[in-house]
């Protein structure tokens, strides 16, 4: 790579005073391709030209110094050039990703059972099941004028929640996910909004889709507004409710930065898609379906590259980082290029306080336009948020987080983060819809409690339960029993596949830990009869989660399990995995099961090379861990025989559960190596392909040299690759036995 590849220039966005640098970075990789000289831009954060003039000249002696790249030639480069053009060359170059719980943790302490009275309570639920609106309930704020944490029929909860139940005042810190993660993600929402000029849709849909990112976890609009284009209605009686209100200085210049984005859209599809095109009908392909597929790639290969492209990302993330400027009183921490880390604030006043904190939760539409809630990744409040039902101030931590959405069987995955969280806390808390049978992804969330020997956590939370009704159901008691013999089916289906001891863990969960709620949406009127019911029930909710104790060490009877059955949970887990993923990269058939989007197995493949673990609903770490946990599992509730005295079935499940528990850890470590780190060059490789037929090389990639290496399925046949994932298996499997007491011969 030549030496004149390393230079500097200056930027400034349109209608903007602060001065950028941007260059291609000598020490700092593109994640997804591998390759050196990943393109930088910084805010300089100086509106003096001159002054910017001579931090650019720093940085280009600097990039022509190869002695001072290494991070050990830091201090050298302070003493020569501005600590600025410092910051920005040495930025990621000191460390990894930030640790955004222990951020958290720095500023309010997230109480255990372990070290206090507190008890931990994880929510999990489907998207408008109502986990969020219970815990409003919980927490005693006003559903129409506190709005806190937000609620939708959408997925609305995206970041962590965490909420501790204190007398003292309100305080709270909330982290902000990575600039990069931002800037990422806005860069597939500008190649959608590319694809969408291409189309000729309509200038509103270019601009719904910049706005919005196709998962709804990053939704600009909140930050940015709906921009200037008004869109058409169905209806003719439609209205925000806010037509009459002003737009502010800000949102007018706002407006013009998307206008001016949007016309360069519009030039970028034009001018890419018209050559791109020519190339495809000369290049003969007849079937129109890999034309358009092609063409879309292809496009999207070829945008990411253009400085055009970029130019657009650059103005609509000064106008993101702008917005922080705007934060309410509080001491807000950043990176040292500037980006935001924590905010944290403290007052005595409930008002002011959920006032401020709505900059980062609410989804209230009239606040378009000055909300951060995309941008946050965790918000951690601690105060006297206690339910208006009861007298008693209950020592509680409840954390919250994304609905597990209404996914087919197939998919139904819990993350990995998720994972993680409910082996940090003493009770889950499972919210679902009475009104309707169980969807696959409470089911998931059962079998990986159980899997992960944590049912004795489970709390079932049937809500809605106001709703349900029907001429066969006089009275609450019936309406209940109509609900649990539904809920009982599933435990029934449970149990034929994670065998009897599953079932049975489940079935006592449901029997002694239940509660059903009504009317959460609104204010309770603990003098009607509903509301009362509601509130003892609720009472009754609290009383569970404060009684999940330590459980009871087993007693002195071990198991004794034979190494040949675990070569066949092996193999059933591995097939399962691989006929979970092959339909769904495309390249077999299988009822009930679709084929991916390129767009999403790109962007899969583009998240691993970047140390992601999953991309949306695609999670083939957590698949696999799945896969081991549950048929290891089955193989727990089997050993060959007893060491010591005769064990009861409470007694034996105790041990499974202990086992199961400390398995599940190290089958997460496990699988994240086997598909993550050890793979991230067969990752980026597949995200690399393009031209004709790129779509199928990418996925075949990932199904033989990812998926295929990371868990080959045992056979007959020994080979190295096999045998090195068995015995991977084996010796966690062995450890987490040996753990307990038992034996894996």
């Amino acid at each position: 790579m030549s030496d004149n590849f390393y230079t500097a220039s200056l930027s400034r966005t349109q209608g903007r005073n602060t001065w950028a640098i941007i260059f291609r970075h000598p020490k700092r990789t593109d994640p997804t391709t591998g390759k050196e000289g990943l393109r930088v831009r910084q805010s300089l954060k100086t509106d003096n030209e001159q002054e910017a003039a001579r931090l650019r000249d720093q940085m280009i002696t600097l990039l022509a110094s190869p002695n001072l790249w290494d991070l050990g030639a830091r201090e050298q480069a302070l003493a020569t050039f501005d600590p600025r053009v410092v910051d920005i060359f040495f930025y990621k170059l000191e460390g990894g990703d930030a640790d955004f719980l222990a951020l958290r943790d720095g500023v309010i302490n997230l109480p255990s059972s372990q070290s206090s009275d507190y008890r931990r309570a994880l929510f999990l639920g489907t998207t408008g099941a109502g986990k969020t609106t219970l815990l409003r309930q919980i927490m005693g704020t006003d559903p129409a004028k506190e709005r806190f944490p937000s609620t939708s029929t959408a997925k609305t909860t995206v970041h962590e929640t965490e909420v501790v139940l204190d007398e003292g005042p309100y305080r709270a810190v909330v982290t902000f996910f990575p600039m990069e993660d931002v800037r990422e993600h806005l860069k597939e929402c500008v190649s959608a909004a590319v694809l969408a000029a291409y189309r000729n849709e309509s200038d509103a849909d270019q601009m719904r889709r910049l706005l919005t990112h196709v998962n709804q976890r990053f939704r600009f609009n909140y930050i940015l507004g709906n921009g200037p284009i008004k869109d058409t209605s169905d209806f003719d009686d439609d209205s925000s409710g806010d037509t009459e209100v002003e737009v502010g200085d800000l949102l007018k210049r706002t407006n013009n930065v998307l206008s001016l984005a949007l016309a360069s859209i519009k030039e970028i599809a034009q001018r890419y898609g018209q050559s791109l095109r020519t190339e495809l009908d000369a290049a003969g392909e007849k079937d129109q379906r890999v034309i358009d597929e092609l063409f879309e790639e292809e496009l999207d290969n070829r945008t990411r590259d253009d400085e055009a492209f970029q130019q657009v990302i650059d103005a609509i993330m000064d106008e993101l980082e702008e917005r922080f400027g705007f934060l309410p009183d509080g001491k807000l921490q950043k990176t040292k290029v500037g980006w935001p880390l924590t905010w944290s604030w403290e007052t005595a006043d409930r008002d002011a306080f959920i006032r401020s904190i709505s900059r980062f939760a609410s989804n209230y539409s009239p606040l378009f336009g000055t909300l951060l809630t995309p941008l946050v990744n965790g918000i951690r409040v601690s105060g006297a948020f206690f339910p208006a039902w009861t007298t008693d101030t209950p020592k509680l931590v409840f954390l919250d987080g994304e609905g597990l959405g209404h996914t087919p069987s197939s998919m139904a995955t819990m993350s990995t983060t998720l994972s993680n969280r409910i082996d940090m806390v003493d009770a889950v808390i499972l919210v679902d819809n009475a009104t309707q049978p169980m969807l696959a992804a409470p089911v998931a969330a059962m079998k990986e409690l159980v899997s992960s020997g944590n049912s004795a956590k489970l709390i079932f939370a049937f809500t809605h339960f106001d709703k349900v009704s029907g001429d066969n159901l006089p009275n609450p008691s019936s309406r209940a029993h109509h609900v649990l013999a539904s809920a009982e089916n599933v435990l029934a289906a449970i149990g034929e596949d994670l065998g009897p001891f599953a079932e049975r863990a489940l079935r006592a969960r449901l029997t002694s830990s239940r509660v059903f709620l009504a009317d959460l949406d609104q204010k309770l009127d603990i003098e009607s009869k509903d509301g009362k019911r509601t509130a003892s029930q609720l009472g009754k909710l609290l009383e569970m989660i404060d009684g999940i104790v330590e459980r009871p060490k087993p007693i002195d009877s071990r198991p004794t399990y034979d190494r040949m059955n675990l070569v066949l949970a092996v193999e059933r887990a591995a097939e399962s995995f691989h006929n979970g993923w092959r339909p769904r990269l495309g390249l077999s058939v299988k009822q009930g099961m679709e084929k991916e989007h390129w767009t999403r197995v790109k962007a899969l493949s583009r998240r691993f090379a970047m140390g992601k673990d999953e991309y949306d609903t695609l999670r083939p770490v957590a698949d696999l861990k799945q896969q081991l946990q549950q048929r290891l599992y089955v193989l727990l509730q089997n050993p060959v025989s007893w060491g010591g005295p005769e064990p009861t079935d409470d007694d034996k499940q105790r041990i499974f559960d202990a086992i199961a528990e400390d398995l599940s850890r190290r089958l997460l470590e496990l699988a994240s190596r086997r598909v993550k780190s050890e793979r991230l060059a067969e990752w980026r490789n597949a995200y690399d392909e393009s031209g004709p037929r790129s779509t199928f090389r990418r996925a075949k990639l990932i199904a033989e040299r990812v998926y295929d290496l990371a868990a080959p399925v045992p056979d007959v046949t020994p080979s190295p690759d096999r045998n090195a994932f068995l015995q991977d298996v084996a010796t966690v499997t062995r450890e987490s036995v040996e753990s307990v007491g038992a034996i894996l011969r």
